[in-house]
């Protein structure tokens, strides 16, 4: 046991080394906060490349994305070719009241549709209107920042590795067939003059 009174003592003490320090509040509204290059604020929507997968919804633990769509037949790129149908997106709206910004949607996204934007400030006073539908998701699509440059001392990546290997092999390959052909041409020369 120690002596009674100690914590106390211990308590006082911390608060007069910081009563005599100057406050380091940073005035929000004012001053905006330094944020972390990957800070998660809010999700943009890249539509063009939206395929209507169905990745995201079904993915996310909070249900919270909300899309429709339909289907278009799009005639044949060639003639005689067969039409195909399209996935067309109707409506694509994420409800942040719901959202626990985990950044599984975005993780899972097969074609680079959502992203993440640094912008924090979107608080409505009506629950409802957080819910936001396609066009507003698209205009923080402008807030994404650039992705950060490739470290120049990093490994490759194993597919680029593989298809440099595929090409430098196919190459090679290339290479000791018009030699082959090369020696097979130069050796028939050969024979006709040898010949005459």
């Amino acid at each position: 046991m120690g002596i009674p009174g100690s914590g106390l003592a211990k308590g006082l003490a911390v608060t007069l080394r910081t009563m005599t320090r100057k406050s380091v509040t940073a005035q929000y509204p004012d001053v905006q906060p330094d944020l972390a290059p990957r800070t998660r604020g809010v999700i943009g929507l890249f539509e063009e490349n939206c395929t209507v997968c169905m990745l995201c919804a079904r993915e996310c633990p909070d249900w919270c994305i909300y899309i429709d769509s339909h289907k278009e037949t799009v005639p044949p790129a060639a003639p005689g070719g067969r039409e195909r149908s399209r996935n067309v997106l109707d409506r694509f709206a994420i409800d942040f009241a719901l959202c626990m910004y985990c950044g599984i949607c975005i993780e899972v996204c097969p074609f680079d549709a959502l992203f993440w934007s640094p912008e924090f400030e979107y608080a409505e006073t009506d629950i409802h209107e957080l819910t936001h539908e396609r066009d507003r998701l698209r205009e923080w699509m402008w807030t994404v920042p650039e992705p950060p440059a490739l470290d120049p001392a990093a490994e490759e990546p194993k597919e680029i590795a593989a298809a440099r290997k595929a090409a430098d092999k196919l190459a090679a390959q290339q290479a000791a067939e018009a030699q082959q052909a090369a020696e097979a041409q130069q050796q028939a020369q050969d024979t006709k003059e040898e010949g005459t």
